[in-house]
C-alpha cells in the first residue's frame, strides 16, 4: 500500500486513487496517469493506494480486507470519491459503494468525463454521448438498485425497480439508436470530404500520438494555426485540418490533427469516434508524435500501435516525431536529430524536434517533402496558402 497526502483546493473534490496489480508490464505504480486525468476532469488527489492481485475479486474487485483498507484511507484524508485506475463491472461497482459508503469510479468513466468536458464540436459532441450512452446502459442494474424489486403472485415477477429500470433500458436504446443516425450522417460528410481530396490528389498527413505527446503544438508550429494546444491530457478532441505547403516539394499537402490515444482507451470511445480516427485510417502518411522527455515513452508508442491496429490503420507509412527536445537534459539529447528507430521489427525514419522552440522543424519539412516526392503525389501546386485555412467541420 501506498499512501500520500495532498491539501486539496476548496473548488475541487478530493478523491482517493486505487490501482491493483495483476502483473501486466504496463501497470502505473504511482499512478500518475490515473493522477493526471483526475485532476484533467477537476478532481484533486488527496491519496493513493495499490496493491497487488492474481486476479480480480468477483464481488468487490479487490477482496474485502483491501476495501476495508480504501474506507479508512478514505476517511482519513477526506476523500469524496473512489477512483479506480481498471475497469470494473456494474456490479463490484455497486458492492463497493455499498461498502465504502462513497461514490465509486473507474477509468473508463473519468476518460468519458473528460471527453464530455473538452468536445466542442457538434461531431465531438455526437461521439461522446454515444460512449456514454453505450456505458450507462450497462449500469442501470446499479443506477436503480435502490429501488424495490419483490415477487408476488401466480407467474408474476420484478416490481417497480424492474419496470424502471426496462423504461430506462428502452430510453436509452432509443437513444443509442438516435445518436447513431446522426453520427452516420457526418460520416458520410467527412466521407465527401475525403473524396474531394482524392480527386484533387492531395497528400494526407494525420498527426497521430498518446495524449499530451504535443500533437497540437506541432501541428500550429507547421501550419501557424491557432488550434487549442495545452499541457493537459486530452486537450484536443476534435479532427482539424490545414494546408501544409512544403517549399522543397513546391506543393501542398493536407495535415490533421487528430484526438491523442492514452492506455486502455474504452472501446466504447474507439467506436464512437470512428469518423474522427478514420482520417488517420485514410492518410497516406501518419506523423506519430511521442513525448521524448517521458520516460515510459516505449509503452505509450506500443499503446498507439495497438489502437492503430484497432481502428485498420496499422500498415499506413509512418514517421517517427520525437518532440519536446528542449525538456531533455543535455546527456539525454541525441547525437542526430535524425536516425532510425526499430518499431515491431522494422526500421521507421525518426526525427527530433521542439515544437515549442522550432528546433528540428526545418529538418521534418525536408523530410516530408521527400516522402511526398518519392510518393509520386502531384499535391496542390501553387503559392503557399494563407495561415486563415478553413477547418474541415
Amino acid at each position: 500500500m501506498r499512501g500520500a497526502a495532498a491539501a486539496a483546493p476548496a473548488a475541487l473534490a478530493p478523491v482517493l486513487l486505487v490501482g491493483v496489480d495483476f502483473g501486466l508490464p504496463h501497470f502505473d505504480h504511482k499512478l500518475e496517469e490515473l493522477g493526471l486525468l483526475a485532476e484533467t476532469a477537476g478532481m484533486q488527489p488527496v491519496a493513493r493506494l495499490t496493491c497487488k492481485r492474481k486476479a480480480p475479486d468477483a464481488a468487490l474487485f479487490v477482496g474485502s480486507g483491501k476495501a476495508e483498507e480504501i474506507r479508512t484511507l478514505a476517511h482519513m484524508y477526506g476523500a469524496a470519491e473512489v477512483l479506480f485506475d481498471q475497469s470494473l463491472s456494474p456490479a463490484q461497482q455497486r458492492n463497493l459503494e455499498q461498502h465504502l459508503g462513497l461514490p465509486v469510479n473507474d477509468r473508463t468513466l473519468l476518460i468519458l468525463e473528460i471527453f464530455a468536458q473538452r468536445a466542442r464540436s457538434h461531431e465531438g459532441k455526437l461521439q461522446v454521448e454515444l460512449a456514454r450512452l453505450q456505458y450507462l446502459s450497462t449500469r442501470l442494474v446499479r443506477r436503480w438498485s435502490h429501488l424495490e424489486r419483490q415477487r408476488g403472485g401466480i407467474g408474476a415477477r420484478g416490481g417497480p425497480g424492474e419496470t424502471q429500470i426496462e423504461l430506462d433500458r428502452r430510453m436509452i436504446g432509443q437513444a443509442i439508436l438516435r445518436t447513431k443516425e446522426r453520427l452516420a450522417k457526418v460520416k458520410r460528410q467527412r466521407a465527401t470530404q475525403r473524396r474531394q481530396r482524392a480527386r484533387r490528389d492531395t497528400f494526407n498527413i494525420s498527426l497521430v500520438g498518446y495524449t499530451n505527446a504535443g500533437k497540437s503544438t506541432l501541428f500550429n508550429a507547421l501550419v501557424k494555426a491557432q488550434a487549442y494546444a495545452a499541457n493537459q491530457l486530452f486537450a484536443t478532441l476534435d479532427t482539424t485540418t490545414r494546408q501544409l505547403y512544403l517549399a522543397d516539394a513546391q506543393r501542398s499537402v493536407s495535415l490533421s490533427d487528430t484526438v491523442g490515444f492514452i492506455r486502455d482507451l474504452p472501446h466504447g470511445l474507439v467506436d464512437a469516434f470512428e469518423a474522427t480516427l478514420q482520417e488517420a485510417v485514410d492518410a497516406d502518411l501518419l506523423l506519430h508524435v511521442v513525448d521524448a522527455a517521458n520516460p515510459h515513452f516505449p509503452e505509450q508508442i506500443a499503446q498507439v500501435e495497438r489502437v492503430l491496429a484497432e481502428i485498420g490503420a496499422a500498415q499506413v507509412p509512418q514517421l517517427l516525431v520525437f518532440n519536446k527536445l528542449d525538456a531533455l537534459a543535455p546527456e539525454q539529447r541525441p547525437a542526430a536529430l535524425q536516425d532510425v528507430y526499430e518499431r515491431v521489427g522494422q526500421p521507421v525514419e525518426r526525427i527530433f524536434v521542439s515544437a515549442r522552440t522550432g528546433e528540428g522543424l526545418e529538418l521534418l519539412r525536408a523530410q516530408l517533402a521527400r516522402t511526398v516526392l518519392a510518393a509520386g503525389a502531384p499535391g496542390s501546386e501553387g503559392p503557399e496558402p494563407p495561415d486563415t485555412a478553413g477547418e474541415c467541420p
